[in-house]
């Protein structure tokens, strides 16, 4: 059952004002902020989506370690109006323990991850102004890994696009972090830039033991690698190893040359960056 009466009152202020346009073209943008139910937590949510016209696609943004739905330098936050303008909902998540969640960050994992987006396709294929058929999936960093694993584990997404995306991601547990998660179920992941994150046990038995490429090797959907050239943290070349095993022929890779982990985000130059969008919006309006 569509959410009729819940979406027009949380649109009711975004659509004030908007001019008419040719049917089937949006008048307008709708930012909702809405909790999905999983399990024992809710998710997050915020939804940037063109209203007033025909029904739009969707793209589930997953966020990488330590970030949350605006993502580094509010990369996703920049990004969620561009694709509106392109007639696709942008939706950005808050896995647990980032961001708005309640939840412990203890309870993340990659399964949690592929289950948050699973969850969170499903409420938002029933919004109002949603084509529910046409859901695709990003991720950045983890995003990335996390967004390959859902991809390669159901037919939910139309589409899939990384940046960076990695596919190893045990060795952020060092051993002094593994031992500890061993005698007492958890550890703590320290950061420069927020709070430590409490890192359960099943993060890392997880990050060991699920091969990312052969999840990534059972992809139907077309899958969009964009990776920076002097990316130091996740290696290029385990973009150019996803785009080997992809199955679809209208899968690529997209280099950004010269371009870091972050897309420059942080220089204060956002040439790379808006070169990163452009690419990434291209791809979701060619094939959603």
């Amino acid at each position: 059952m569509k959410r009729t009466s819940l979406y027009l009152a949380l649109c009711a202020l975004a659509l004030a004002g908007c001019a008419s346009g040719p049917t089937g073209s949006p008048t307008g943008v709708a930012e909702l902020s809405l909790l999905v139910p999983n399990g024992d937590h809710q998710i997050p949510i915020a939804v940037t989506m063109p209203t007033g016209g025909a029904a739009v696609p969707a793209v589930v943004m997953l966020h990488g370690t330590g970030s949350n739905k605006d993502e580094a330098g509010n990369g996703y936050l920049m990004l969620a109006p561009k694709l509106a303008a392109a007639g696709i909902a942008a939706v950005r998540v808050d896995f647990p323990g980032s961001g708005d969640s309640t939840a412990s960050y203890e309870i993340y994992s990659n399964t949690v991850a592929v289950s948050d987006a699973e969850a969170v396709a499903a409420y938002v294929a029933k919004l109002d102004g949603i084509d529910g058929k046409r859901i695709g999936i990003m991720g950045w960093s983890q995003g990335g890994t996390d967004a390959l694993l859902a991809a390669g584990s159901s037919k939910t997404w139309k589409s899939v696009l990384t940046w960076a995306g990695a596919l190893v991601i045990g060795d952020m547990a060092d051993e002094a972090m593994r031992a500890e998660a061993a005698e007492q179920g958890y550890t703590w992941m320290k950061f420069e830039w927020r709070e430590p994150l409490k890192l359960g046990k099943k993060w890392i038995d997880e990050a060991d033991s699920m091969d990312v490429l052969s999840y990534a090797a059972k992809i139907t959907a077309p899958v969009c690698s964009i990776h920076g050239t002097l990316d130091d943290t996740v290696p290029f070349s385990d973009s150019e190893k996803v785009q080997a095993v992809a199955r679809n022929k209208k899968s690529r890779l997209v280099p950004i040359e010269g371009a870091d982990h972050t897309f420059c985000v942080f220089t204060g130059d956002l040439t790379k960056y808006e070169e990163l969008a452009a690419a990434t919006v291209a791809w979701f309006s060619e094939t959603l």
